[in-house]
């Protein structure tokens, strides 16, 4: 699934846009929409979509966790302020206007939300940029199926889904989706049925959120080549993990051996690892 609009890159965004330490911002434009995107590190492309509400410190330590494993981490702003402290009165502003925003279509059944073409368009960007076999792509939360959306690509080696939370889960129907279209699915399915790609998906087990009838369409749609990682978040459960635990990898993550998320981040890696960077020699 090829888009023909030419997209650039490199342009110097707004005078205004936040800084992050070791990370250069700049403007990737695709089919007329402008977004800003950071980038840091070396090595092939891993394309890091935060959670709501947007690039928050714990979302940036994660991403310096994958540019320490050997990649470039490319971070596009779709949503919040980057850098910004998360709170209740932050999420509530930058989760009410995704929901109704047209470019994620974030209640609607066996669609593919119109921001992923611009996604594509990065991962084929940051390939030709980057180099490497491919790309990876970490979803989370609101953006936790979108790498798997962009799965159709070929660049596309290692999309992993943690707390994949769209569609919203409104009804059974909605809890069961997997946020992208018949057509996409078949795609990604093909890809599967050759052994071309893989897909790693995270959850907590009491997660509403991201109901365990997710996982299960991933699991019969895409079969030994769905790897889910589920961590129990059940009341009383050993870890102490919270009732409403939902961050895999960045707000819930407790990154200390011996700790479920902490194992799941290291699975994470090793994941990217595999497909992305060549064996030594």
């Amino acid at each position: 699934m090829r888009a023909v609009t030419d997209s650039t890159a490199g342009d110097a965004p707004a005078d205004n846009t936040p800084a992050i330490d070791g990370f250069r911002a700049e403007t990737f434009t695709f089919a007329s929409r402008a977004r800003t995107i950071y980038t840091g590190g070396d090595g092939p492309a891993v394309i890091v979509m935060a959670e709501m509400p947007g690039i928050t410190p714990a979302v940036i330590a994660f991403a310096r966790r994958v540019i320490d494993a050997g990649f470039t981490v490319v971070m596009p702003v779709l949503f919040g302020e980057p850098g910004r402290d998360i709170s209740l009165p932050y999420m509530a502003t930058s989760l009410a206007p995704a929901c109704v925003s047209k470019e994620f279509r974030a209640f609607a059944l066996r669609t593919t939300p119109p921001a992923i073409d611009w996604l594509r368009a990065l991962a084929r960007q940051c390939h030709e940029r980057h180099g490497g076999p491919g790309v990876g792509a970490v979803g989370m939360c609101f953006t936790g199926g979108f790498a798997l959306a962009m799965a159709t690509e070929p660049e596309m080696l290692a999309p992993v889904l943690s707390q994949p939370s769209l569609p919203i889960t409104v009804g059974a129907k909605r809890s069961a989706d997997l946020g992208l279209s018949d057509a996409d699915l078949m795609a990604v399915r093909d890809r599967v049925d050759s052994d071309d790609i893989c897909v790693l998906g995270l959850r907590f087990t009491g997660d509403k959120l991201v109901p365990p009838a997710r996982f299960e369409s991933l699991r019969r749609e895409l079969g030994e080549n769905f790897i889910g990682v589920e961590i129990d978040s059940s009341p009383g459960n050993p870890w102490g993990h919270r009732r409403l635990a939902h961050s895999v990898l960045a707000e819930d993550l407790v990154d200390e051996p011996g700790q479920p998320t902490h194992e799941a981040l290291e699975q994470v890696l090793q994941f990217l690892r595999d497909r992305l960077l060549a064996p030594a020699g």
